[in-house]
């Protein structure tokens, strides 16, 4: 596309363009970009000519983009998101004063010990931010690329695939919790009970999660009794069975006493879980991306406290 054809092409066509696509209606999509049905019309007309693609078809009852729609679609968001986050780096931001929302993706687990602390200390500091949290979905790795998406906390292991800029937060040793009378488990856990005690397992998403990687090093295929999708619930379920769990150190010590458990050294050397926050490069220059990453570093490096330090690590670029 020339500069010409790109002048023609003005801001408002383009954000017509992206609501229509979002709302696949242009009813709502004229509501959306408060102006009326009939300037919304003219505007799809307009962008059906200048393309030369119906861009919207009818299926039913519904509109459902064309397959050039959705090709504009992905450049089009590269660029409107270089223009938000040029416009906002211009600004700046006064956590005082600044009225914004992020959304962060996480597991109830960052939830309890990091965000939850975070977000009653930004009350004061931050009185107009909104902080949503999200639960970790099983398209996360393509999540972090749209714009409804600040950040994403994960352990390392369970995004290796996440193509974006990276930097961990803090460390939490791995133990086993079993049932505080557990018939079967003395002072120690042997190799043999670490290999075959039934399991209450982990699991938001189709890929590995770090416990079965963890299991996978040892060469372990674990007996999972029970499948949860949080990883809150697991010592809570213990009291009373057989089972195992393999879990955050932090985790297990919050819920010993209530949950009646006990927790337990594995018999295996295991590499700590890294808690690591994720964000697109589109907003690695933003100043409130800036800033909320840094308060992450600071909650992360007080939920350490002075028996855990965590060194100071560089951001790592996965986007290329």
């Amino acid at each position: 596309m020339g500069r010409e054809n790109v002048r023609r092409l003005d801001l408002n066509l383009l954000l017509a363009f992206e609501a229509l696509i979002a709302e696949r209606s242009v009813t709502r999509a004229a509501e959306r970009m408060s102006v009326g049905q009939p300037a919304m019309s003219a505007s799809l007309a307009r962008l059906r000519t200048f393309f030369g693609d119906p861009l919207l078809v009818r299926d039913g009852r519904s509109l459902v983009p064309t397959a050039r729609a959705l090709e504009l679609n992905a450049s089009f968001q590269e660029a409107l998101d270089l223009i938000d986050s040029t416009v906002r780096a211009s600004r700046g931001f006064d956590p005082r004063t600044a009225h914004r929302t992020f959304t962060v993706m996480a597991s109830d687990y960052v939830l309890l010990f990091l965000l939850g602390p975070l977000v009653a200390a930004l009350e004061a500091e931050a009185p107009n931010l909104n902080l949503t949290i999200r639960p970790v979905t099983a398209d996360y790795a393509e999540q972090i690329d749209r714009p409804q998406l600040d950040l994403m906390i994960l352990p390392e292991e369970a995004a290796a695939n996440v193509r974006a800029r990276s930097a961990r937060l803090f460390s939490d040793r791995l133990v086993c919790a079993v049932d505080e009378g557990h018939p079967d488990v003395g002072e120690r856990l042997t190799e043999e009970q670490f290999r075959t005690l039934p399991l209450v397992s982990y699991r938001a998403t189709a890929t590995e999660t770090m416990i079965e990687h963890r299991f996978r090093e040892l060469g372990i295929d674990p007996v999972t009794a029970v499948g949860t999708e949080s990883i809150v619930i697991q010592p809570l379920v213990l009291e009373g069975t057989r089972m195992m769990a393999l879990i955050p150190e932090r985790l297990g010590r919050h819920f010993a006493k209530q949950a009646g458990i006990r927790l337990l050294d594995p018999p295996y050397p295991l590499a700590p879980m890294h808690a690591t926050m994720f964000w697109a490069p589109r907003t690695g220059h933003d100043p409130g991306h800036q800033w909320l990453r840094e308060r992450l570093r600071q909650a992360a490096a007080a939920l350490a406290g002075p028996a855990e330090s965590i060194p100071a690590m560089p951001d790592i670029d996965k986007s290329r």
